[in-house]
């Protein structure tokens, strides 16, 4: 397994396609409402990732058909934009941006809530909250010399004490001049195991937070993972450059 230890010069490529990332996620979330499909979300993050002189990393990438990805309710990951699928008030979906400029890549992710707080069920107002928080534990753990064992043990912890489960088949991973490289980033985990962190490794921290089982399952279209017990998940996500002493999160406005 080939870790890429990322110079100063790509880390300066790496803040650029991070704060793009970012900046378009972040416009997103002022325009999401009720009654707009998903596939106008694509469309925007299209329209704005080339405002900002990048591409979308994930259009094509394996033959995935769109620019983003957007997870409604029980859908955990990897949902396909679709003029069908339209926003209703209490809605949570997430949005997952990936911008590439200068040949590396800033990924990063949010779930919203359709309407604000005062349109969701307290369940899901939960669900979101704990995969914030869950992300954020493990970044916390981030920095030179950790192990990934710790990182995913963080997460587990938090969302066992608020009555949540995470996913296991899917985690965060190394990211550069590839979208997706080594390491695999689990999100759970036992501490002290696992490959330990080294300072200049690019990574996600991605967790994604179900209310019930940690148990999905793939749709037929080969792409939309969605929670088995219909359930609702969310994740939060943020690319984070390993330090000496912890972490720069990539991703932050």
């Amino acid at each position: 397994m080939a870790i890429e230890i990322h110079d100063a010069r790509a880390v300066a490529r790496l803040r650029v396609a991070g704060a793009a990332a970012a900046e378009t996620l972040a416009l997103i979330g002022t325009r999401i409402r009720a009654g707009i499909s998903t596939a106008v979300i694509d469309a925007w993050v299209r329209e704005d990732t080339a405002r900002r002189k990048g591409t979308p990393s994930q259009l094509g990438y394996h033959g995935f058909p769109a620019a983003v990805c957007t997870s409604k309710n029980e859908v955990v990951c990897h949902g396909i934009p679709s003029h069908g699928e339209v926003l209703a008030l209490g809605d949570i979906v997430n949005v997952d941006v990936t911008t590439c400029i200068d040949g590396y890549h800033g990924d990063t992710s949010a779930t919203f809530v359709v309407g604000g707080e005062a349109s969701a069920s307290r369940e899901a107002l939960h669900v979101v909250d704990v995969a914030r928080r869950c992300r954020d534990a493990g970044i916390a753990v981030v920095r030179d010399g950790a192990r990934l064992g710790d990182v995913g043990a963080a997460i587990q912890e938090l969302a066992r004490r608020e009555g949540c489960s995470v996913v296991r088949d899917f985690g965060g991973h190394g990211i550069g001049r590839k979208m997706h490289q080594d390491p695999h980033v689990p999100h759970t985990g036992t501490r002290g195991t696992g490959m330990r962190l080294k300072r200049g490794m690019a990574i996600t921290i991605e967790p994604m937070v179900n209310l019930g089982s940690a148990e999905v399952q793939m749709l037929d279209d080969g792409w939309t993972v969605v929670t088995a017990d219909g359930r609702l998940s969310a994740q939060f996500e943020h690319t984070v450059i390993v330090t000496a002493d912890g972490c720069e999160i990539l991703t932050a406005l």
